[in-house]
């Protein structure tokens, strides 16, 4: 019997999304049957072998992250006029800022209705597992940050960036708090996105007021945006076999299922909850506000990129995802390709709202009553953590020290949330960068107006750009 012509439609249109479900699916298969098959616990060498493919392709689209957020960013700006490359960037700003504040005041207001410190009890946090975390002050983290947003060296930006570690003294006794102790700077494993981010728009804007001198460079950089996104069209093909290699690898890693249904089991379902409220409905609001629709085509529309998002666990790697399904959607890619990368650095609601609830969970745990001022601190550093976290798996957990800082918690309480941070860490990436493409749909629709008085020579050159072209396979 042959199938309705919609069905086949469908299928055609949607055939990577649901090759890549049908990988998650698998990969959570696959885990649980190589767990049950094995009496004792799978070593790590045994998972190095099984996530080897995983690792391949979360490789793959990594490399792509850097020339694709440098080039896209310059190629975006430097063909807007200034004056709307600025009226796009405040509307960036306004949007990122008001999902990043509604994740935060929802996740506290859901934490403190709900209290699954309270509710849980105390056993699992008698010998808390010790993780190792640097000396830090909330301070430091926050002029960290800005001193990453101008680095002194650009190929050291691509391959590190600052970090102020507090040293202990040696005489422990003179120093009265941690404030006193010395300051040492050093340089960490890691590019500086953020910093990055920052030159590029600077280069795009120059490139723009340049004019008919600067269009040989603005015209290599959109050709390179263009070849990273054929590129992109290439290497996503492989995440279905990708995912399923990163999940299966992940349920082996895990050592007791049943503390996710267990005693953290409450905390893990406010966290979810939230985040669930806040994806499909704070965010569906504020969309239908801006745009007079309901985003629901538009989401559907997003499925490779959730699906992606949550096989990796990892903003930056799903980057070249997201423009590449915005591209597929017909969104403007001078707007997409400069929206979405500052997005993937600086806009992670689902970390704030995690940071936040965790925070006062462990305060719950702990016994510690919060006033009214240590909400109030645990909103501000909670959404100033979320702009620091770097878009790669398990970042929140480095920034979470400076938000248990805010309630007087040691750093080594993070250790009582890791049973479930993996898997948690996965939905609320899925978030992140839902918010990131559906902020690009959202400026999008409110700068046609002004996107249309641009000349018709130069609106073919977009089309042209945004046209998808598939690759070979």
């Amino acid at each position: 019997m042959a199938l309705p012509k919609g069905v086949k439609y469908f299928f055609s249109e949607n055939v990577l999304t649901l090759l890549t479900v049908v990988g998650v699916c698998a990969g959570t298969a696959l885990g649980l049957i190589l767990r049950s098959a094995k009496t004792d616990e799978w070593t790590p060498r045994e998972i190095m072998y099984i996530q080897y493919t995983g690792e391949m392709f979360l490789r793959m689209l990594k490399a792509l992250i850097l020339p694709l957020i440098v080039a896209s960013i310059v190629s975006a700006i430097g063909s807007l006029d200034l004056n709307l490359s600025g009226k796009i960037g405040m509307r960036s700003v306004y949007y990122y800022g008001t999902t990043t504040i509604s994740a935060v005041i929802l996740g506290i207001i859901l934490v403190l209705i709900i209290r699954p410190g309270v509710s849980t009890g105390h056993s699992f946090v008698a010998q808390p597992e010790l993780v190792k975390s640097r000396n830090v002050t909330t301070a430091d983290t926050i002029l960290d940050l800005i001193r990453n947003i101008f680095p002194p060296n650009l190929i050291q930006a691509c391959l590190q960036h600052y970090r102020t570690e507090l040293v202990e003294p040696k005489n422990i006794s003179e120093a009265k708090s941690i404030y006193e102790w010395e300051i040492e700077g050093k340089y960490s494993n890691g590019m500086n996105t953020l910093g990055l981010v920052i030159f590029s728009i600077v280069f795009g804007v120059t490139l723009g007021k340049m004019g008919e001198p600067g269009k040989p460079l603005l015209d290599f950089f959109t050709a390179l945006t263009d070849a990273m996104m054929i590129i992109t069209n290439w290497v996503i093909w492989l995440s279905p076999i990708g995912v399923t290699s990163l999940i299966a690898a992940k349920l082996l890693e895990i050592e007791d299922f049943g503390v996710i249904v267990g005693q953290l089991g409450l905390y893990f379902l406010t966290v979810l909850l939230g985040l669930i409220i806040h994806g499909f409905g704070t965010l569906s609001v504020i969309y239908f506000v801006c745009t007079r629709e309901l985003p629901f085509k538009a989401l559907g529309q997003m499925g490779q990129v959730m699906v992606t998002a949550f096989g990796t666990a990892s903003s930056s790697a799903t980057l070249p995802v997201t423009l590449q399904c915005l591209d597929n959607m017909g969104a403007d890619p001078r707007i997409t390709r400069f929206v979405v990368p500052i997005g993937a650095t600086i806009n992670m609601d689902g970390t704030a709202l995690y940071e936040a609830v965790a925070a006062i969970f462990i305060a719950q745990v702990r016994g510690i009553n919060l006033t009214l001022s240590n909400v109030i601190g645990i909103s501000v550093t909670a959404t100033a953590a979320s702009i620091g976290a770097a878009g790669i798996p398990q970042a929140g957990l480095v920034t979470m020290v400076m938000v248990l800082d805010t309630v007087g918690l040691p750093a080594d309480d993070v250790s009582l949330i890791l049973a479930v941070d993996w898997l948690l860490d996965r939905f609320r990436t899925t978030i992140n960068v839902v918010c990131d493409a559906l902020g690009a749909c959202i400026i999008e629709r409110m700068s046609k107006d002004e996107m249309g008085a641009i000349p018709v020579s130069q609106q073919e050159e977009v089309i042209e750009l945004s046209q998808h072209r598939k690759p070979e396979i």
